[in-house]
């Protein structure tokens, strides 16, 4: 297949798989090769939104000396070391455009085409306590990863994990890798076989869900939402506590919103740890010089409302609420969400990919 076809096809693909049923805002990321080029979707970008000229041309020789180089322990001191060195393979003609964070990991595996997405029909599997026991029944051939730090570690990680799984599967590389409380890669040779792998993945969650009687597709929203004089004076309570963080909202019906971390996007879009209790300009400040962060999502008794610095800062932050309140209401066909950890948690928190993620989706 020629550079061009590449392309056109991983295009298509990223179009296809870059719709709300299987990523929000600028999640996922998609990739393709041949033996010496990467080209991989940039940073910060939607998957809808690329184009064949969009892609991140890498030298998958350069790139692979990240996999023999002996990082610093301190993960700040690490990641900024990846971060430099992704940023050296980098081929002139994308010269200046910054690679996902995961182009290691897509480099990892050998098929020609890479789709990694977040649907939340995933993800409430990805994020259930009894995840890995249902996807051994479910995907037996599918490859399971605990929660691990994305960018380095976790490429470190899925590389050894798929050294030990071609010993177990005769050379075999899986074709569908879950990651705990994150989303799941889906690799192939060709379209055609991305497509099926995706449809396999949905026709038998489906089933699972149905079995067990769990809407996935959508949360029940409350129809009421307060009236434009409470909003008002809701507005100017965020404004006088949050100033600029709360110069937009989002305003929604109450829905069974989540409690905790879901997986790095939701960290990224609203946040760890959403607003419960009075609204009060004192309360939101406690909250803020608690937290480190202007909280991006209020829950109210009557609302949920999603709070920015601009209109899709704050829509994007009350998407991903409903997104985590849909994975949190799936994950109950397999025993429950299941939160990411504090250690998890203040990784994402303070990594400076993510930071830019943040600051590129508004």
């Amino acid at each position: 297949m020629d550079n061009d076809t590449l392309l056109q096809t991983i295009t298509e693909l990223s179009h296809e798989f870059g719709t709300e049923k299987f990523v929000k805002a600028g999640g996922g990321n998609t990739s393709c090769k041949n033996a010496e080029v990467l080209w991989v979707k940039p940073s910060g970008t939607t998957l809808i939104g690329l184009t064949p000229e969009s892609f991140v041309k890498m030298d998958r020789a350069k790139l692979g000396l990240l996999y023999t180089a002996t990082p610093p322990a301190e993960a700040a001191a690490r990641e900024e070391l990846v971060k430099n060195m992704m940023a050296a393979a980098v081929m002139p003609e994308t010269a200046g455009r910054r690679a996902s964070v995961e182009a290691a990991l897509h480099d990892s595996l050998s098929s020609t085409f890479v789709v990694h997405t977040h649907p939340a029909w995933v993800n409430g599997l990805t994020c259930a306590l009894g995840g890995e026991a249902a996807a051994a029944k479910l995907f037996p051939d599918a490859l399971w990863l605990p929660y691990i730090d994305p960018g380095y570690t976790l490429c470190m990680a899925v590389r050894k994990a798929i050294v030990e799984y071609r010993t177990v599967h005769g050379g075999a590389e899986p074709k569908i890798i879950f990651l705990t409380n994150h989303g799941v890669f889906v690799s192939a040779d060709t379209a055609e076989e991305i497509r099926a792998i995706y449809g396999e993945l949905e026709s038998k969650l489906a089933a699972a869900y149905r079995e067990t009687g769990v809407n996935w597709t959508s949360v029940e929203v409350s129809a009421e939402t307060p009236d434009q004089t409470a909003l008002d004076g809701i507005e100017k309570i965020l404004r006088d506590a949050l100033g600029e963080d709360a110069a937009a909202i989002a305003v929604s019906g109450r829905f069974d919103a989540a409690t905790g971390p879901i997986t790095p996007d939701h960290m990224v879009y609203a946040k760890s740890f959403f607003y419960y209790g009075c609204l009060t300009i004192d309360n939101l400040r406690a909250v803020k010089a608690k937290l480190g962060y202007a909280p991006r999502v209020i829950v109210l008794p009557n609302a949920v409302i999603g709070v920015g610095k601009n209109e899709k800062a704050a829509k994007l932050a009350l998407l991903l609420a409903l997104d985590g309140a849909l994975v949190k209401q799936a994950a109950r066909a397999f025993g429950g969400i299941q939160y990411m950890d504090d250690r998890s948690r203040l990784f994402i928190e303070n990594w400076e990919v993510e930071a830019y993620r943040a600051k590129a989706a508004q």
